[in-house]
C-alpha cells in the first residue's frame, strides 16, 4: 500500500500564533472545529513537557505494541499523531505507520521529533470527518490516542469520524481509541495522579470547569504560561455503544492498561474495537 506523502500545509490557526482565543465567554465555546485554534504554536511547543516521552514510554510499556502484534497487525494509521509519541514508538518497534492529524502545527512538531530520533514520518493533514478523502488505502489498525476523540463536541461529528475510521480499516482491522475517565470526573470529581499519560511532573493539568457537555482543562507550565482545551466529557459506555452502532463487532475496554478495574479508578480508558469478530 502506498502511504500519503508528507504534508506541511498550514490551516486553522495562524502560523506561529502563540495565544489562544476563546472570546468573552470561554465555556460557551463547544464546537468541533475549534481544536484548530486551540493548538497554537506556543502550546504545541510545550506539549512534550506535559507528556514527558521517557516517563510515558515507561508507564505504558508494550501495551499497544503487544495488542497489535498479538493480532498480526503491521500497517497502522495514527489519526491523532500530536507531537508524534505513538507514531515514533510504533516505528521503532517495526510497524509501518502513517501519521495524520488535523493540526499542521502538531504534524510539524511530530516530524521534527521523529527526525531527532533518526526517523522519518509519513504525514498527512486530515480532518477525521473526511479522513478517506485525504488518506488512501486500507489499514490493519487505526489508533486514536491522547484523549483526542474528546475534541468532537457534536454527536454527528463523532459518528462521522467513527464511520471514517471504520472505512479506513481492512475487513479484519481494529480501532484502538482512548479517553479520559470522564465518568469519574463527572460523578465523583477529578483526582488524576498523571501516572500513565500526562507524566510531566512540572506541569499542572486539571479541569477548570465541567458540566455534562464540557470539560475545560487548564494547563499551567513551569514558566507560568497557561493554555486551555475545551473538550466533550465522553462517558465510557456511550463511546462503546457508539462504536457498536457504527458497525464494530466487539469492543474491549481497558482501564489504565488493565483488563480488570473499578469504573471510577482509572485515569484513562482504552477501547479496542474489532471490525469483524476475531479481528
Amino acid at each position: 500500500m502506498t502511504g500519503p506523502v508528507e504534508t506541511r500545509v498550514q490551516t486553522g490557526a495562524e502560523p506561529g500564533k502563540a495565544e489562544q482565543n476563546y472570546g468573552d465567554d470561554p465555556i460557551k465555546v463547544r464546537e468541533s472545529d475549534h481544536y484548530r485554534e486551540e493548538y497554537v504554536q506556543g502550546f504545541v511547543e510545550k506539549w512534550d513537557e506535559l507528556i514527558d516521552w521517557d516517563a510515558r514510554a515507561e508507564s505504558e510499556g508494550q501495551f499497544f505494541i503487544d495488542i497489535l502484534r498479538a493480532r498480526g497487525k503491521t500497517d497502522v494509521l495514527d489519526v491523532a499523531t500530536g507531537t508524534g509519541f505513538h507514531s515514533v514508538q510504533l516505528l521503532k518497534a517495526g510497524f509501518q505507520v502513517t501519521s495524520a492529524d488535523g493540526s499542521a502545527e502538531m504534524l510539524a512538531k511530530a516530524f521534527e521529533n521523529a527526525r531527532k530520533r533518526g526517523l522519518v514520518l509519513h504525514t498527512a493533514l486530515a480532518d477525521w470527518r473526511a479522513l478517506n478523502r485525504d488518506i488512501h488505502g486500507r489499514y490493519d489498525a487505526v489508533i486514536c490516542l491522547g484523549n483526542s476523540f474528546t475534541h468532537l463536541h457534536d454527536e454527528k461529528d463523532r459518528r462521522r469520524a467513527l464511520a471514517e475510521f471504520y472505512a479506513a480499516l481492512k475487513h479484519d482491522g481494529i480501532l484502538i481509541m482512548d479517553q479520559r475517565n470522564y465518568d469519574a470526573i463527572l460523578d465523583v470529581g477529578f483526582d488524576s495522579k498523571h501516572k500513565y499519560y500526562y507524566c510531566g511532573d512540572q506541569v499542572s493539568a486539571a479541569p477548570e470547569y465541567v458540566d455534562e457537555s464540557l470539560a475545560r482543562f487548564r494547563y499551567e507550565f513551569p514558566d507560568s504560561s497557561v493554555y486551555h482545551l475545551n473538550m466533550f466529557p465522553l462517558r465510557k459506555n456511550y463511546v462503546r455503544g457508539l462504536m457498536q452502532e457504527i458497525g464494530f463487532q466487539r469492543v474491549r475496554t481497558y482501564g489504565d492498561f488493565q483488563e480488570t478495574y473499578t469504573d471510577h479508578e482509572p485515569d484513562f480508558f482504552i477501547h479496542v474495537a474489532e471490525k469483524s469478530f476475531g479481528g
